[in-house]
């Protein structure tokens, strides 16, 4: 019969691999025979969380940390299998246990940087990153730099040209690691027909979807060949696509990113156009390999990428001012209006009135992902609701289903004197339920420096006003190209100041009510006449853009 260090020893071997049935079954095996040994009890615990039983891995390492409260993995791997769960509130105090005991491991850093981005304290997440990357040589130096390179433009203390360093450190660091050969393929030749092909991991999420269906839809296909390289659900009726019979629908979710290159090169595409960013980081190297002759990044874009293979980037005058054209890495285009013209092409719940007509006080609300409720943005939000005492706040989004989280977001509003009541969280809810939340909702306050995008579309087409302001790069201005595109210049101030200050004058208001009727009741029509949805509009300025950098890349 195996000792307790022999088991363990054993085990560390197999679980190396991966999950193990037999070495978890002897582990069990050991628990009941060490059943006081909080070494036994982590390593139990982590192959119940290698094998996926995030519950149960869970429960025993509690019992591990029980048995021995200074068990540096048993927190750690708590910490672990609650970020699992998405319990970032919960995994962030299991991980500072963690590093309090043992300080110099890089994993927990890493680790916590991951919890604390998901509760939208992106300035503390970089740090942890940037401790990560600048420790020397390790097997996280790329993984840290590439998180930072991810999550930067949504960083408070960063700015434009943090944003463009941090994402060219990466970007050549990966590239050095991948020698890459030189590949630049020929330009389109005069007069032919053009080759676009369009790049995303999210072609059949149709919420997210909205702007490249409504302008894609309207390709003069005697003019271009449309291609979309799908890593995921392919494009289709339900998520907005109109099915054209001479398009080309490439499957591309097992091809690496080496061969997808000389496929892309072989279908002789034109224009490639990156509709992912940094949402679908994975993808990132396949524009390194230049597989078209000129690579364009659109929709998912609100930043430079900081990527040599990128020679343009398409946005708008509202987004990206002349003046900092110079914290791109690429050359910047722009459409007319906004670069994000969408259309809703799938059923939505009715516009519902303003429900400060039945409470008599406003309800703000923000439905952006949780990622994107910084310090900065709970600042604004908690001065807002001082200033306006009546009033209270609605957050919606997929974390807030988790009481870890709600706590920690309830701590953050605390430490401006705000009270919890004042604060509501709800979880996610399927989409059309999620659209119906709006009917809650009076006026929806934009979060910073990262923006609304989907969620500002979603607000507006519900009948719900987006009150934003110019921030100091593009993440923060993509709701300011949709709300000016709607005719609501009104709702676009000048700055952070004059934004809470006019959230709290409406709250105070007496003719709010009113007016937010009215105005409830007619947005989603001249929302639908106004160039923020002109998808026609915004495919003729985005084909103009392919046929002159066709030629002359």
């Amino acid at each position: 019969m195996l000792s307790a260090a022999a088991v363990l020893t054993w085990t560390t071997e197999r679980l190396a691999k991966g999950a193990d049935d037999e070495a978890l079954a002897a582990l069990a095996e050991a628990v009941v025979r060490f059943p006081d040994d909080p070494v036994v009890a982590v390593r139990h615990a982590d192959a119940l969380q290698l094998g996926g039983q995030l519950t149960a891995a869970a429960a025993e390492y509690h019992r591990a940390l029980m048995l021995d409260p200074a068990a540096v993995d048993g927190w750690y791997g708590l910490g672990c299998a609650e970020l699992a769960r998405g319990a970032f509130g919960e995994t962030a105090h299991c991980l500072r246990r963690a590093l309090a005991l043992q300080p110099e491991r890089l994993d927990i850093r890493f680790n916590l940087g991951n919890a604390l981005f998901g509760l939208g304290e992106v300035d503390a997440a970089v740090e942890f990153y940037r401790s990560v990357a600048e420790a020397g040589p390790s097997p996280l130096t790329g993984e840290a730099l590439a998180a930072i390179a991810r999550i930067i433009p949504g960083a408070s203390a960063a700015d434009n040209a943090a944003v463009l360093k941090a994402r060219r450190t990466w970007a050549r660091k990966e590239a050095k690691i991948l020698r890459l050969p030189s590949r630049r393929p020929a330009p389109a030749a005069a007069g032919k027909k053009l080759r676009i092909g369009y790049v995303s991991a999210f072609f059949g999420d149709r919420h997210w979807m909205k702007p490249v269906w409504a302008a894609v839809n309207h390709h003069d296909r005697a003019r271009f060949e449309i291609h979309f390289f799908s890593d995921a659900k392919a494009p289709d009726a339900q998520s907005g696509y109109r099915d054209f019979p001479d398009d080309y629908v490439h499957d591309i979710r097992s091809a690496s990113n080496d061969g997808l290159a000389d496929y892309i090169a072989r279908c002789g595409i034109d224009v490639l156009v990156d509709l992912n960013g940094y949402s679908h980081p994975s993808r990132l190297d396949l524009f390194m390999r230049r597989p078209a002759p000129v690579i364009v990044g659109w929709f998912n874009m609100f930043a430079t990428t900081g990527i040599d293979g990128f020679d343009y980037i398409i946005g708008d005058d509202a987004v990206v001012p002349a003046a900092e054209e110079r914290f791109y890495s690429e050359r910047v285009l722009r459409v007319p209006g906004s670069y994000l013209a969408f259309n809703v092409l799938y059923p939505v719940p009715e516009v519902a009135p303003p429900p400060v007509l039945a409470t008599g006080s406003l309800t703000f609300g923000c439905f952006c992902s949780q990622y994107k409720i910084t310090d900065a943005t709970i600042a604004a939000f908690a001065a807002i609701l001082r200033g306006a005492p009546l009033a209270r706040l609605l957050l919606k989004s997929r974390p807030l289903a988790d009481e870890s989280n709600r706590a920690a977001v309830r701590g953050r509003f605390a430490r401006h004197g705000v009270a919890a009541e004042r604060v509501l969280m709800d979880g996610p809810a399927e989409h059309f339920a999620f659209l119906a939340a709006y009917e809650r909702v009076d006026i929806a306050l934009d979060a910073f420096p990262y923006s609304g995008g989907t969620t500002t579309m979603e607000a507006l087409w519900q009948g719900v006003p987006v009150l934003t302001f110019n921030g100091d790069r593009w993440a923060s201005r993509t709701s300011r190209s949709l709300v000016l595109a709607a005719g609501l210049d009104a709702w676009c101030l000048a700055d952070r100041d004059a934004f809470v200050a006019q959230a709290i004058a409406l709250a105070r208001s007496p003719t709010t009510p009113a007016e937010l009727a009215a105005l409830r009741a007619s947005l989603r029509d001249r929302l639908a006449r106004s160039p923020a949805c002109d998808g026609a509009a915004l495919c003729r300025g985005l084909e103009s853009l392919y046929e002159k950098i066709a030629i002359r890349p």
